[in-house]
């Protein structure tokens, strides 16, 4: 076994599913339950739009170098000995930044803040992305995986639905009450981690790192057609999801008026749908990856319908409508590129490379609040219009690049699939697992 845990059986697997569900809600949380108070921080700390968005980026910038060196890690000495510590850390960013908003003000607190979220982005990289491979490593039928993997996109985006209003309250007691929250959620996700996933009954197998390496050339060699345009459609999700949610926290209070609890509702609404879209999607892919395919460009033809139409209006009623569509599509498309990366890929190689796939997807988190402050002074219909745009680089990537073979359109079992084809008439051959 390479660095990965031992399948655990019955209640020992849901035990652990649980307790791996709750690090990306909470590590959602601590993310997301900033967006409806950055205009709230903004003015406290008397810092601009651009400025106050860098709290969200710095986050996603810090994990996105980090991510593929806490992959590898996990890959060599296991997924649990990776979470734990991150989670640790994750909460001590959390804290530095209660610290920060305590005892400073103004422009000081801003900094110390910034460097608080970077310990935590540092934490986030060793934990959510993490989560995923090791649901592969969980359970042994393809179906069994796709169904875990749903559930625990559902549990990211049901904080992310949480987190608006959660983060709208806390904001009405105390500005930086959310940053409170942090420390606290990452220690209960750390109890459940420690209690109910088991240790590994086999020591991960010592690989040099030059070999580690050549492994993963090889396998980006044999497969990158398709392992970057699954990399390139997380990214774009995740730009989407953040850009958007920037932009209604800030043109509902600045526009609308809608302060607090209304506000957290209003961006409640699209990630619900996203979060019920999320949880269809992982129940009904099983292992049909031409079903995956299909139904992740579905999904991402429906973000870019939805964000080009919204350009046409900036009606609220209208806005919500559309970018809840929108909402919808990108929840269709998550759970099939988690399924379609961790079922194509062995357990040894597994960690690092969904951590290049996570490592795409904070790469949109950082983007989007930064890219969509800059296109608002551009107008309404230039923001969606370009948001549309790059909805439709990932529906062309994910119709063209994304091929499986007739094998698996065929159903065929674990040991005779060839997961892709790297191009047209050359399946790639995958080892026996």
């Amino acid at each position: 076994m390479n660095g990965s845990e031992e399948s655990q059986g019955g209640k020992g697997t849901k035990g652990a599913l649980i307790a791996l569900s709750s690090i990306p809600l909470i590590m959602t949380l601590g993310n997301s339950m900033l967006l409806p108070i950055l205009p709230q921080i903004s003015k406290e700390l008397g810092v601009n739009a651009f400025e106050v968005s860098m709290i969200i980026t710095v986050y996603g910038l810090i994990a996105i170098l980090m991510i593929p060196i806490a992959g590898y890690l996990s890959d060599r000495f296991g997924r649990k000995k990776v979470i734990l510590p991150s989670l640790i850390l994750a909460a001590l960013g959390g804290a530095g930044c209660v610290a920060a908003a305590w005892f400073f003000t103004g422009v000081s607190a801003y900094w110390i803040i910034l460097a608080g979220r970077f310990v935590q982005g540092i934490g986030a990289a060793g934990a959510f992305p993490i989560v995923i491979p090791f649901v592969g490593d969980l359970f042994k039928d393809e179906k069994e995986v796709s169904k875990g993997l749903g559930i625990i996109e559902t549990s990211n985006t049901f904080g992310k639905v949480v987190s608006p209003i959660l983060g709208a309250y806390l904001g009405m007691l105390l500005w930086y009450a959310p940053f409170i929250a942090i420390p606290v959620l990452c220690l209960i996700s750390c109890i459940l981690v420690i209690f109910l996933v088991k240790k590994p009954k086999e020591e991960a197998e010592k690989i040099s790192l030059k070999e580690f390496l050549g492994g993963i050339k090889n396998v980006l060699h044999e497969k990158g057609r398709w392992l970057y345009a699954i990399f390139a459609i997380g990214g774009i999700c995740m730009f989407a999801t953040f850009g958007v949610l920037f932009y209604l926290s800030e043109i509902l209070e600045s526009r609308y008026n809608l302060h607090g609890a209304y506000k957290g509702f209003v961006l409640a609404i699209p990630l619900a749908l996203l979060c019920l879209a999320s949880y269809g999607s992982g129940k009904i892919i099983g292992k049909n990856k031409p079903l995956m395919k299909w139904l992740g460009f579905g999904g991402m033809a429906l973000l870019t319908a939805a964000t080009l139409i919204t350009g046409f209006s900036e009606n609220i009623y209208y806005m919500v409508g559309f970018l809840s569509l929108s909402g919808i599509g990108i929840g269709v498309v998550l759970p099939c590129m988690d399924a379609l990366i961790t079922e194509g890929i062995e357990k040894e190689n597994r960690g690092t490379i969904t951590s290049l796939y996570s490592s795409m997807r904070f790469i949109g988190v950082a983007l989007g609040p930064p890219v969509v402050s800059l296109l608002m002074n551009r107008g309404h219909w230039t923001l969606f219009f370009t948001m549309a745009g790059v909805g439709a680089v990932g529906g062309l990537l994910s119709f063209f690049a994304v091929t499986p073979s007739k094998d698996d359109a065929e159903g065929e079992g674990r040991t005779e699939r060839n997961s892709f084809k790297a191009k047209k008439g050359s399946p790639l051959r995958q080892r026996v697992r």
